[in-house]
């Protein structure tokens, strides 16, 4: 007869009794054979036939009790299966929440397959998304602090920029950090075995890697991130283009970009470009930048201060054409009225007009996983999908796309899939940043999503020259805006544009998390001549003039 046998760490036994009630619970599911749980030790050992039941069904039972909950699981056994080719859970993809769902499935004392196809291990952010642009940006804005002051007194210099040694510096902080906190972390985790090569479906239960091997598990993760979109307009693939995953590569300095798409990404690269020395055009097919995701105010603030450093913006522009002239680039734009002009490219055109979920090439067809209208897979707030034991995470799914947001995600799949802890997803509270300059960040809700789900809302919007800290260091650019529900004082969301923005985003999450009153929040003390100042006196602003207040009110 074939036999399986597990060793589980169990929390909340207070005496043997409880040892007894998890035994006869056990010891009731189909296939069960033995099942022995020793109180003082905290441990139960289990043998079940693997034909007729699973070591998942002995976990979750035990966890939907009220009291007790599994800590670890460790196998003891000699499985019908193959140990080289079953594993407990399959995890698919290389990033932030493949990495965070194999550390978490390595801590419960699970067997895990890591198959990575994609980029290499780390994923978007290490290798091609947050690292790279950060450092570029960061780089940037050396340069813009040594050629440019608001003060009278300094005469600002143009610094020496050797681009190349720039993007060599980049490589290495990517290399390191990739080798750090990714490689060398998964290394460690006795229980997790990491394959290169692309995995595709076979069933519900079983995938093939790279057309040849096949590897069956109980449960199974995606987390193949996403790539920029490419549109298809005449010419745009004979003449060529970068996209960010190739463009932070390149060493040697472009005389000029022209980026298509003006969202987060696209504005990003702009402003670092910009600075360093690259002309920068944008084109956006809609009347503003961040259009998707912002309103009016915030889109006009930020393009304001970008057109005033000299990047170049064309709204209502779609490019319909692209063709190749020598060197050049010509690019065929069809305006708001209905007009053709043309644009000269001496350098390169970056592509960054989005992203789409990486699921084309897992065979996804075959097992009838659904997907949303944009192509992502389609998950609950538990991480579940449509399929029982198939869960996804990070930008894959259907979910807010920030490598904080898929590492969390990746967590809860796992507990939720081989702990039953039944956890789910929490974004009202969830702060974001785009890495401009001014940066913009946010949290909640604004007035406009407010207004589509009937929740009553009043608005506060301070100036960033009514900030002591920004008047003092001559920055007054931009303004923060909080959104409240009157009838509660309770905050809904906030937007920032300023710089450094992102440092007084938490603040306003964790107010939104506890559920901190904006009138509580005018009356904490705050540190004079600081940023984060320009959050107590938004709040003091929806009862007060602060134009009309003394530096030292309270």
């Amino acid at each position: 007869m074939k036999e399986e046998k597990i060793n589980i760490d169990i929390t909340g036994m207070t005496c043997d009794h409880c040892a007894i009630s998890i035994e006869k619970l056990v010891s009731g599911i189909e296939g069960v054979d033995k099942a022995d749980v020793h109180y003082p030790s905290g441990k139960g050992e289990f043998s079940f036939n693997p034909d007729k039941t699973n070591k998942d069904k002995i976990v979750n039972a035990i966890n939907k009790t009220k009291n007790y909950r599994i800590k670890s699981v460790a196998e003891n056994s000699n499985k019908s299966n193959n140990s080289n080719d079953h594993f407990d859970i399959i995890i698919i993809g290389g990033g932030s929440a493949a990495t965070s769902a194999a550390i978490r499935a390595n801590e419960l004392g699970l067997t895990v397959l890591l198959v990575n196809g994609g980029l290499p291990i780390g994923g978007t952010c290490v290798n091609v998304g947050c690292v790279p642009s950060k450092f570029l940006i960061r780089a940037a804005e050396s340069v813009r602090h040594s050629s440019f002051s608001n003060f009278n007194g300094i005469t600002p210099s143009q610094p020496i920029v050797d681009f190349k040694k720039i993007i060599r510096q980049k490589k290495e902080l990517v290399a390191e950090l990739q080798q750090k906190k990714y490689i060398n972390i998964l290394q460690t985790l006795e229980n997790v075995k990491v394959l290169d090569g692309i995995a595709e479906f076979v069933n519900e239960n079983t995938i093939r890697v790279n057309a040849k091997e096949e590897y069956s598990a109980i449960k199974f993760l995606i987390s193949t991130g996403a790539i920029t979109q490419i549109p298809t307009i005449e010419g745009l693939n004979e003449t060529g283009y970068l996209t960010s995953t190739t463009l932070f590569d390149l060493e040697e300095k472009p005389e000029s970009i022209t980026i298509m798409g003006a969202g987060y990404i696209g504005l990003e690269i702009a402003i670092a470009y910009n600075r360093l020395g690259v002309k920068v055009r944008v084109i956006e097919f809609t009347d503003r930048v961040l259009r998707a995701s912002q309103t009016a105010d915030i889109s006009a603030e930020l393009e304001m201060h970008m057109k005033n450093e000299g990047i170049e913006f064309y709204p209502n522009f779609r490019a319909i054409k692209f063709e190749k002239f020598g060197n050049d680039t010509i690019i065929h734009c069809k305006r708001a009225d209905g007009t053709v002009t043309k644009y000269i490219e001496h350098g390169y055109v970056v592509v960054a007009t989005g992203t789409t979920p990486n699921t084309k090439r897992l065979g996804i067809e075959k097992i009838g996983l659904n997907l949303t209208k944009t192509g992502h897979i389609q998950v609950n707030e538990k991480m579940e999908t449509n399929i029982a034991n198939i869960y996804a995470a990070g930008d894959v799914a259907n979910t807010p796309a920030f490598v904080y947001t898929a590492a969390y995600e990746a967590k809860i799949a796992i507990d939720n899939a081989f702990t039953g802890a039944n956890l789910k997803t929490d974004y009202s509270a969830m702060p974001w940043v785009v890495f401009t300059d001014p940066q913009v960040a946010g949290v909640g809700i604004d007035e406009k999503e407010a207004e589509t789900k009937n929740i009553p809302f009043e608005i506060s919007l301070l100036p960033m020259n009514q900030v002591p800290r920004c008047i003092a260091a001559m920055d007054t650019r931009g303004f923060i805006k909080l959104i409240r529900n009157p009838e509660t004082d309770k905050l809904l969301g906030a937007r920032i544009v300023a710089p450094e923005g992102s440092e007084l985003v938490m603040e306003i999450a964790l107010a939104i998390k506890y559920g901190i009153t904006v009138s509580e929040l005018s009356k904490m003390i705050h540190p004079y001549l600081t940023l984060s100042e320009a959050v107590k006196l938004a709040a003091m602003s929806f009862s007060m003039d602060v134009k009309k207040m003394s530096c030292c009110a309270s």
